[in-house]
């Protein structure tokens, strides 16, 4: 072959040709897409709620059985609510004409977006979505389309529709259905948006009503924003407007009726003549249109929310740098003050659907934004102490509104919208005790990875030593690379330099001995002679020598982690990863020993499922426990229950239910219930019973209406470790769910001990769990 023979290379996907921005934005691409593809096309699923096991199962849920309910609602349409999935099933609807940052994609290339909103809905408020794109542009058209599936849904989230036609479609859907019809991208922006402008101007002690603000935008979000800043007080005569045309003025024509209601009667016309003098910057158009000399131009402590995506109006550095007094707000996840639409849409719709509203109204969307601008004030996570924590994010200018991945927004801002909505009349299904609907929302809470927010909160505001037992395991240096970067915790890896410098090079972690993680060669360690005679004082009666407590200080790494911690040289250890947990166990009993007080040691482990999460004890140490070890371990498990901001609710459970067998088993699952009852526990426990009747209330109410155990059961003690363990894993594999622990309950320090099929995430989380165990400890 020639030279001219040799085909061109082709350096679109071949790495070494491209910048590293380039490969990275490369490599997000490519894992955007296996993300959507695998392990099943999409990202969402309908899931059946009811079984059908048997002959009558299927006789109820389909005919004859189903019958029944379709003629309640024929007499009673609001019967749907109570024998349908309607009053929690939103319709994501879309045509494709404004998607994100891509423009008019059309329906079908907007499909991913609408999935990924229905993710949200399920993930953060527990609220079903069927995602609908329409292939119609027209609006006529697309509104018949969207009023015609009013039986179907509880409410309707309308999105990525172009402007102006979005503000027709939504009125008009509004005036025609009676269920909640919201256009995120206006309302959610403006909700959120005029939050954190109400917590700026109470920083810098303005008043809304005498502000000059300008808006550079005119699309539905802007409008939106702008509509509501005016409810909330703004003077609609100090608003400057500016569209692709420059400032929207009384001698513009063929305006529509959106912007006229904006239109200035001015001889200003471009951005720089309005920012002279503003006091608030409102951005919805495109990159880089406001320069430092805009900003510098602006009044004293200016305010600059510059929303556009993924590139703001001005970057927030280019505007600190020109104006100390400036506060910022930005699209963006990775600056300070994120004016995100996850942080209301679906808590709105949550409080709206369980009050049957039929409009998601001005009153509801106020109520929102004060319920927001509020939760600025308060910790950033709900405590999962006594204790608040000083060091967590609190309100300032850099903290207007909480993240959207606060896991307390469902339980400030749906009661906030239902109690609105039945103050303003539009509530169809009143709530009479909002105190058990808090109680209800609480269960959103702490669902899968939120469950550990809390812990990860308080270990962020103040990082401990944490010492990894397996330091060269793959899983713990990629665990370990996630806890530097989230700066959960100061990282030390027990192992051989070589081996685990070689690892993190393979794996492309970022990992650097003395600067962000320490290595300990035990072999090397110069403090092992301390170590080992201290060993030996522990063990020399119990059949170890000298000699060989010198060689497993050098051998063991779950020994030499355990004696780092005694001594101080760390405050907690992670171990587990490798090998059996009686053998780490039997090292922790030598060195690190039980609590004062404590009889024995304990595991729990927990399963964070999509819409609850439920602990179980004891899984890993105690064969047959006494009646009297199941009591102290309940009492521990509570305790470690609530370090997740979650109240406990124990369910002590037995083949048995409330005496209906005297079998060994049922009888010290009875004494337990004593014993607990004379200990005076402040915590709800009951039982002996059934394991479905334990996680089903209703199920409870019927064959127990005696019981003094509200809710459903979040924390499960069962009779042996057989019936533990096996629950566990049943529940685990059975649901798809992840899983966190095993938690070691009744050491005397921070120490956890995991099991070889622990993953990365699972080892983040456990060591948030080791340091928050290590600052209580502290205390």
């Amino acid at each position: 072959m020639t030279h001219q023979d040799v085909p061109a290379q082709d350096k679109t996907h071949d790495t070494a040709f491209l910048s590293e921005a380039d490969a990275q934005r490369l490599q997000f691409e490519q894992n955007a897409l296996h993300y959507h593809e695998h392990p099943r096309p999409g990202k969402i699923s309908v899931t059946p709620t009811k079984q059908i096991a048997n002959q009558r199962d299927l006789a109820l849920a389909y005919s004859p059985g189903v019958a029944v309910p379709c003629l309640e609602i024929e007499k009673d349409p609001k019967l749907a609510a109570k024998y349908t999935a309607r009053s929690n099933l939103v319709g994501v609807i879309t045509n494709g004409t404004a998607v994100l940052g891509l423009g008019n994609i059309g329906a079908l290339a907007s499909k991913p977006v609408m999935e990924g909103k229905g993710v949200l809905f399920k993930k953060f408020a527990g609220i079903d979505v069927f995602d609908i794109e329409i292939n119609e542009t027209d609006p006529d058209k697309f509104i018949e389309t969207v009023a015609s599936l009013e039986p179907t849904f509880g409410g309707i989230n309308l999105e990525d529709i172009k402007a102006p036609e979005c503000f027709k479609i939504e009125r008009e859907l509004r005036e025609r259905m009676n269920i909640p019809v919201f256009h995120d991208d206006q309302h959610g922006t403006a909700i959120i948006s005029a939050a954190a402008l109400l917590n700026a101007l109470q920083l810098n002690g303005k008043n809304i009503g005498e502000i000059t603000l300008v808006c550079s935008g005119a699309g539905a979000a802007a409008i939106s924003c702008l509509d509501l800043i005016v409810a909330l007080g703004a003077n609609k005569n100090n608003i400057y407007v500016l569209d692709s045309k420059g400032v929207i003025t009384t001698s513009r024509e063929n305006l529509d009726e959106s912007k006229a209601r904006f239109a200035r009667d001015t001889d200003k016309t471009t951005l720089a003549e309005v920012m002279n003098g503003a006091d608030v910057f409102l951005g919805l158009s495109g990159p880089d249109v406001v320069s430092q000399d805009m900003v510098r131009s602006m009044a004293k402590d200016p305010i600059i929310f510059a929303l556009a995506n993924p590139t703001p109006e001005i970057m927030p550095e280019l505007a600190h740098a020109v104006r100390d007094d400036v506060i910022m707000a930005t699209g963006r996840s990775d600056y300070p003050n994120q004016v995100n639409n996850a942080l209301c849409f679906p808590y709105i719709f949550r409080g709206a659907l369980d009050v049957g509203a039929t409009v998601v109204n001005e009153e509801m969307k106020l109520a929102c934004v004060h319920a927001i601008a509020a939760m600025a004030h308060t910790e950033s996570t709900p405590s999962v102490d006594s204790q608040k924590d000083e060091t967590g994010k609190s309100f300032g200018r850099e903290y207007l509104i909480p993240g959207p991945l606060e896991p307390n927004l469902i339980l400030e801002i749906a009661p906030a919208v239902a109690k609105a909505a039945m103050d303003t009349g539009v509530a169809t299904l009143p709530i009479a005790d909002f105190d058990a609907y808090r109680q209800k929302l609480s269960e959103f809470v702490y669902n899968s990875a939120l469950a550990m927010k809390p812990i990860f909160n308080k270990a962020k505001a103040n990082p401990k030593r944490i010492v990894y037992a397996e330091g060269e395991d793959i899983n713990v240096l990629r665990a370990v690379q996630v806890v530097v970067d989230e700066k959960i915790a100061e990282p030390i890896l027990i192992g051989r330099h070589d081996i685990i410098n070689q690892e993190i090079k393979s794996l492309g972690l970022r990992l650097v001995d003395g600067q962000n993680i320490t290595i300990i060669d035990p072999h090397t360690n110069p403090k092992n002679d301390t170590y080992y005679q201290h060993y030996y004082g522990k063990v020399q009666r119990q059949g170890v020598s000298l000699e060989l407590a010198r060689r497993d200080v050098r051998r063991k790494t779950t020994l030499h982690g355990a004696l780092m911690v005694e001594l101080g040289d760390a405050d907690g250890m992670v171990c587990g990863t490798f090998g059996f947990y009686d053998l780490h166990l039997n090292y922790l009993k030598r060195i690190i020993g039980k609590r004062e007080g404590v009889s024995n040691f304990y595991a729990m482990n927990a399963v964070l499922m999509q819409n609850r999460n439920i602990f179980i004890a004891d899984t890993y140490i105690n064969e047959d426990p006494t009646a009297e070890e199941l009591a102290e371990l309940t009492i521990l498990a509570a305790a470690a229950v609530r370090r997740f901001g979650v109240t406990p609710r124990v369910a002590l459970l037995s083949h048995s239910s409330f005496g209906t067998s005297d079998k060994e088993s049922a009888v010290k699952m009875r004494e337990v219930h004593k014993i607990l009852t004379q200990k005076g526990v402040d915590f709800e426990f009951d039982g002996e019973m059934h394991g479905d009747a334990a996680l089903d209330s209703r199920l409870r109410e019927m064959a127990a209406p005696f019981s003094t155990l509200t809710g459903n059961a979040n924390l499960l003690i069962t009779p042996t470790l057989d019936s533990a363990n096996i629950a566990f894993n049943l529940l685990k594999s059975a649901t798809g769910s992840a899983a966190l622990g095993p938690i070691l309950l009744g050491a005397d320090k921070p120490v956890h001990i995991l099991t070889p099929s622990a993953t990365a995430r699972r080892i983040v989380n456990m060591t948030a769990l080791t340091v928050s165990d290590a600052q209580e400890m502290a205390k």
